[in-house]
């Protein structure tokens, strides 16, 4: 990106502004053309800032929908000729313009958390802008969607944008598929972001450069168009990640099979002899014999693949050799109880047989300098091969509808969900237009007037009308399902639309199986809360027995648990393939892995349930509550993010990275004096005090560390595949949701003071409908004596019952916790059989009361 940067320094109040309106409005015609500062509140913990001029346009096609401000709630406590300070509660922000525009925001007699940086504020740079911001070195930076980094992203520099990066260095490679300038700065005084809606590219220097005269600093420089920020402070990371749900939307519901097994590999649909067809149902009668479940299946593309030469990948057609009977194919794998996640690219190459009318109907980009259709190098076959073609214009309406109607035509064939692949819109040139045809680009078009360039609106807006136009498309099919969208590229719009994603093509390796955490943590506070990685990797060597079964370990418990693979080592075009059974000599342990995920959905599904509406992240930094803890602000390896992670408020999970190694060492934080420690969910099952770290005893084909927190719950179910009580069909005849086990962790029996009660609740759904969802929300709370453990149990069942509640609770104590449990409320309690490690278990009645 060339260097072009103007600090304007002359600025005058906008003569409307009147002292009491909490916010400014800046002009100056320095630049030789009028520019205009703004900022203002517009909720508490909110405030935007716009820097614009006639050439740096709004953003047209922002990812966030601009709120209303309201603020009422703000109170100008200083108003002079050339500042302005702004309070609400206890967060303050001061606005001075003698000079550049600076901005600080922080709370009330402390030192400022975001403060611009002094005579370098804001400035206009070529076609683009930039922001500089002074750096807190020391302090913690996540966010940015996804980064192959450790979480934090401190004294790095990465590009905005996203590209198609296979086989990727986990802590090196940039960019990788996400689009989203989401920036956190956390510290034991308080989280604050900052955000751009802008889809053009972009770059964000966290505090890797810095020189003598300016110190050090952040900056952000975006290519095209004006800045549009939003800045958002409060206590906790929770506070702020909610703050950002508000401005660009809470993560979509996912189905409750979709916290199943989803299996894959490009290998099975590319087929010839046998047929794609018959080795798929092959593939399904391999999971009754080792007797693993499976709820979805990710259809890679070769089902679209041309019959004749040259052989390409297509999208919305059917290659009828490798699948002579779509529907009934479809119709058996549902049979079987296995939903399909069908891949869709949003690009035609120039042999499709649909090519020439969409190009002449206007539905690609158009090259400005021949003023056809602009022509890419796209992805047609096996690794490395590519042919010519086009992107789908989503602004056009031929592009957009051919897109809806293929959806549509999918789901009615039977592919149950939508995989929105290969969509990080390489694009070659800024200067290809759009059509801008789309009610979607109204709006922008009125702020940018005359300009249709891909550059100012960005590649990365084609990725969030992809999944809206597969999301919508979806719904109209099967109207009383939500849909599910699975997309590998995203911005913060996107995932309004599509529920779920992963990290993309992982490389197999001990480092990609760490890696992989630090992904996850900065998605989930970036929103994207059902996001997981290719168990064993997608590219690269098969991983060994060891490797694949500690990858299956951790990856059952995490929000999303998917095995699938293109391994080009042998055969570049159709890949090879990991199965749960390639290796005998673990297949009870990866089938105990896999029925330990299931028998926990209620647990995980419940977390999503509460992200929709909280937005906090499943999987959670070590940290996250913790904020009073100072290990968890001074370890790098916390900070890092790579080894342990919350799953849920109850389980600490950790990992073993290294082949040959049979324990991990974790760190168990501390809230205060009185936190009342850990469990240890495996042998040798002992009791863990807070604020210390352990060596957790972790043989290889026993269990990775899983600590559960003194205190907390884990809802559970059946150990296999069970049907939605919302499902309307049952084509498999799969066994109803009729029973809800719940562990609770009790101190142990010399520290139970007969006193202290712990509160837990969960949520349920009928799994299925989209929104509005009516929900059942059950609390079970308990208090320990040495003796017994007294249980109070409460159920919200009037918008929706799930057909288990009849049978009641069945509640299990930890291993060796011989206490007996009584009910609080009047409760018929039963000791009923021991569970297959010899845990306590009890039947809990219904309430006498």
């Amino acid at each position: 990106m060339p260097q072009d940067e103007l600090v304007l320094c002359k600025y005058q109040l906008d003569p409307s502004m009147t002292a009491e309106q909490p916010g400014v409005r800046l002009h100056s015609t320095e630049a030789g053309q009028p520019v205009d500062f703004t900022f203002e509140a517009i909720r508490p913990g909110l405030f935007r800032t716009q820097f614009t001029s006639s050439k740096h346009p709004l953003p047209p096609f922002p990812s966030a929908h601009r709120p209303t401000a309201d603020s009422s709630s703000f109170n100008v406590v200083n108003s002079g000729e050339v500042s302005k300070t702004l309070q609400c509660g206890d967060i303050e922000a001061k606005i001075q313009w003698n000079g550049e525009p600076i901005v600080s925001i922080g709370f009330v007699n402390e030192e400022p958390l975001h403060e611009d940086l002094k005579f370098r504020s804001y400035a206009l740079d070529g076609p683009g802008v930039a922001h500089y911001t002074k750096y807190a070195r020391g302090d913690l930076h996540v966010g940015l969607g996804e980064k192959a980094s450790p979480m934090d992203l401190s004294n790095r520099h990465f590009t905005l944008t996203a590209t198609d990066c296979f086989g990727y260095d986990v802590l090196r490679s940039d960019p990788m598929y996400k689009h989203i300038p989401l920036l956190i700065r956390a510290s034991p005084k308080g989280v604050v972001a900052t955000f751009s809606t802008s889809h053009a590219r972009g770059y964000y220097s966290v505090g890797s450069e810095m020189d003598g005269m300016w110190g050090y600093f952040k900056v952000y420089r975006q290519d095209f168009g004006g800045l549009e920020e939003y800045t958002m402070i409060g206590r906790t990371l929770q506070d702020v990640v909610t703050l950002y749900a508000e401005l660009v939307g809470y993560p979509q519901l996912v189905p409750r099979w979709a916290f199943g097994y989803l299996a894959g590999g490009m290998r099975y649909s590319m087929m010839d002899t046998p047929r794609a067809s018959e080795a798929l149902i092959e593939f399904a009668d391999k999971l009754v014999q080792h007797d693993i479940p499976c709820s979805g299946f990710q259809m890679s593309s070769g089902y679209t693949m041309s019959e004749e030469e040259p052989r390409s990948r297509n999208v919305f057609t059917w290659n009828k050799h490798r699948f002579q009977d779509p529907k009934g194919f479809c119709d058996e794998y549902h049979r079987r109880g296995i939903r399909i996640i069908a891949n869709i690219k949003p690009y035609v190459l120039a042999n499709h047989p649909e090519y020439d009318k969409l190009a002449k109907n206007g539905a690609f980009f158009t090259d400005p300098r021949t003023g056809k259709t602009g022509i890419a190098r796209l992805w047609s076959a096996g690794g490395g091969t590519s042919g010519e073609g086009g992107h789908i214009d989503f602004t056009s309406n031929a592009g957009s509808e051919f897109w809806y109607n293929g959806v549509k035509e999918l789901r009615k064939v039977g592919m149950d969900c939508m995989w929105n692949d290969n969509n990080e819109y390489l694009l070659p040139s800024d200067a290809w237009q759009l059509a801008l045809e789309s009610a979607a680009t109204a709006e922008g078009t009125k702020t940018a007037t005359e300009r249709i360039d891909t550059g100012l609106w960005g590649r990365a807006m084609h990725t969030e009308l992809m999944g809206k136009s597969s999301y919508d498309a979806l719904l109209e099919v099967v109207p009383h399902e939500r849909p599910f969208v699975l997309t590998r590229s995203a911005t913060a719009g996107t995932m309004r639309y599509a529920c779920s994603t992963w990290s993309g093509d992982n490389v197999t390796s001990w480092d990609g199986m760490r890696g992989a955490n630090a992904l996850s943590l900065n998605a989930g506070m970036s929103l994207m809360q059902c996001y997981g990685h290719d168990i064993g990797g997608f590219e690269g060597p098969q991983p060994s027995p060891e490797l694949l079964l500690r990858w299956v370990q951790l990856g059952c418990h995490s929000p999303r648990f998917a095995i699938n693979c293109y391994k080009t080592g042998n055969d570049s075009f159709a890949g090879d393939v990991i199965e749960p059974w390639m290796y005998p000599e673990i297949v009870p342990e990866i089938r105990k892995a896999i029925m330990r995920r299931y028998k926990m959905i209620p647990y995980l599904y419940s977390l999503m349930l509460q992200s929709t509406r909280t937005a906090v992240p499943p999987q959670r930094w070590t940290g996250w509550g913790y904020e009073s803890d100072p290990e968890i602000w001074s370890n790098k390896i916390l900070k890092d993010g790579e080894t342990q992670y919350w799953l849920g408020d109850t389980l600490l999970v950790g990992g073993v990275y290294e082949p040959d190694v049979s324990e991990a060492k974790v760190y168990l934080p501390k809230k205060g004096r009185g936190d009342p420690g850990f469990w240890n969910t495996n042998a040798p099952y002992q009791y863990l005090p807070a604020g210390a770290w352990y060596t957790i005893s972790s043989p290889w084909k026993a269990s990775i560390p899983v600590i559960a927190r003194i205190g907390g719950a884990i809802p559970l179910g059946r150990d296999q595949q069970v049907v939605a009580p919302g499902d309307k069909v049952n084509e498999a005849s799969l066994p109803s949701d009729d029973t809800r086990e719940v562990e609770v962790f009790p101190p142990p029996e010399d520290m139970s003071d007969g006193k202290t009660w712990y509160t837990n609740t969960w949520l349920e759904d009928d799994g299925i409908s989209p929104p509005p969802v009516k929900i059942a929300s059950f609390t079970v709370s308990y208090m320990a004596s040495a003796t017994e453990v007294s249980i109070k149990y409460e159920k919200d069942v009037g918008a929706f019952e799930p057909p288990w509640v009849v049978a009641g609770l069945i509640i299990v104590l930890p291993h060796g916790d011989k206490r007996s449990v009584v009910s609080s409320d009047g409760a018929v309690v039963k000791a009923t059989r021991q569970d297959e490690s010899g845990r306590n278990r009890f039947h809990l009645g219904e309430s006498k009361a």
